[in-house]
């Protein structure tokens, strides 16, 4: 969608406006007199619409995310009709409003009867200026992950079952040239992942594992990272059943984390990223029909540790768990673990932050919180001290999966470090990954919050 362009040959046109920024003079005179006059105002933005044509003029700033919300400004006042933008200006400024205009091109209109009257329009966006071809093919890339992402999760679980996410995963492993593979029930039965087929016994839908893979041919990292994301693609709370209003009716969403990490291996594929990358991603949806596992029982998962049931609710740590013991079968230098996994986390910091917990050097968890605050998707630290793992001690088994009304995202978090044999970062997504309400660039519904992250992550990553 975004593409370098040296002439100025759309019906709507942006100036990023500096000190040193004039305007064409093919304008008519009053647009020229208009920008002038804005260039030495107070303004910080400006609009004028003269018949068919759109004229845009917004000052440049060096807070990236103000331009980012410009750039959501802009698309808000921009006819649905309108198909193509020029964004006149140069270096990261320009690209991080063009990326703000971008992420708010986003529809999800699948289910509405009409769709086609809704739908945006705008297929080009066009840079007259100074940036780099590199950087524009790496955000359309990034972007382009960053919709199908917020596709998955804005899909309701009556078209996105356990099966369909790994449909959906092997469709874009087939596009963008990574492998995916899938491991049915059987299979997982074999690998004895008690989580996740604990979790699966109240549904009627088979459970999945599936593995993608990005290996480049000359990767700079010798053992691979590897990403685990939660693929719960309904969550009622099982036998421990959510009260509907406010909790249930959206746990759609609560696949987030698996869709940003297989978001986050489909732009480094199309990126080229010279990182080996691997994604593990258990799916299943959580109910309490069939033979559901309850409150009270005690569970023997892949690496033989026992966990005591306390809450069913508490389901995204038991998948996640086999799936972190199985990432030990890679040796990676490197396990990032994404979920939406604890309401505790919204507690701690509401829907503007993600949570960060790591037992690895503290020269990763700066490049991955640096790059958060880089592209807005902002992290908060929060410590995985050993006196945690007091809170999830069982009376009759290793542990227990609910550590008790203190600390919640910290001691679900401390639960899955006890399955991962290498470095370890978990990131809670609970607070950004939906919106229930629309917001600026991040739209309404599921975000895609974390592929941007990663992606920067990966594109600067230094072992």
């Amino acid at each position: 969608m975004l593409q370098l362009t040296n002439t100025l040959n759309t019906d709507a046109v942006v100036y990023v406006v500096n000190e040193q920024t004039s305007i064409d003079s093919q304008f008519p005179q009053y647009i020229q007199e208009t920008f002038e006059a804005f260039k030495t105002s107070d303004a910080k933005e400006d609009f004028i619409k003269v018949g068919n044509k759109n004229y845009f003029f917004v000052k440049e700033k060096q807070d990236l995310e103000k331009m980012r919300v410009a750039g959501f400004a802009i698309r808000q006042k921009l006819d649905k009709k309108a198909t193509a933008i020029t964004i006149v200006g140069n270096d990261e400024t320009t690209l991080a409003l063009a990326e703000g205009l971008t992420l708010s091109n986003y529809q999800f209109l699948k289910y509405f009867k009409d769709a086609d009257e809704r739908e945006y329009q705008l297929e080009n966006i066009f840079i007259l200026g100074n940036v780099a071809q590199a950087s524009i093919t790496e955000m359309n890339n990034t972007i382009q992950a960053v919709f199908w992402a917020r596709d998955m999760v804005n899909e309701p679980s009556s078209y996105l079952s356990a099966n369909q996410l790994a449909k959906e995963i092997q469709e874009i492993g087939d596009e963008a040239g990574f492998s995916v593979e899938v491991l049915g029930k059987s299979e997982i039965q074999k690998l004895k992942m008690g989580g996740l087929l604990a979790v699966n016994m109240g549904s009627i839908e088979p459970p999945t594992f599936t593995i993608l893979e990005h290996k480049p041919s000359n990767p700079i990292n010798e053992k691979p990272i590897v990403l685990v994301g939660k693929g719960v693609v309904y969550d009622t709370g099982g036998l421990s059943l959510k009260p509907t209003a406010g909790s249930m009716d959206l746990m759609k969403s609560d696949m987030g984390g698996a869709a940003m990490m297989a978001g986050t291996i489909y732009a480094a594929a199309l990126n080229k990223s010279n990182v080996h990358i691997i994604g593990l991603i258990p799916a299943t949806d959580n109910r309490p029909g069939q033979n559901a596992y309850a409150p009270g029982d005690v569970i023997t998962m892949m690496d033989g540790t026992t966990v005591e049931v306390l809450n069913t609710d508490a389901e995204g740590r038991m998948i996640l768990a086999d799936a972190i013991s199985y990432a030990d079968r890679f040796n990676p230098e490197l396990i990032i673990n994404a979920a939406t996994l604890t309401g505790a986390a919204l507690v701690a910091a509401g829907s503007r932050a993600a949570c960060l917990m790591s037992n690895a050097d503290e020269s990763i968890n700066k490049q991955i919180l640096d790059a958060g605050t880089k592209v807005y998707e902002r992290m908060v630290q929060l410590p995985l001290w050993d006196d945690y793992k007091e809170q999830i001690k069982s009376s009759i088994a290793d542990l227990k999966n609910i550590g008790g009304r203190f600390a919640g995202t910290i001691t679900a978090g401390k639960f899955l470090e006890h399955f991962a044999k290498q470095p370890f970062v978990h990131i809670d997504i609970a607070g950004p990954a939906f919106t229930e309400a629309p917001e600026n660039y991040k739209g309404h519904g599921g975000t895609g919050t974390g592929i941007r992250t990663l992606s920067e992550f990966f594109a600067n990553y230094k072992k």
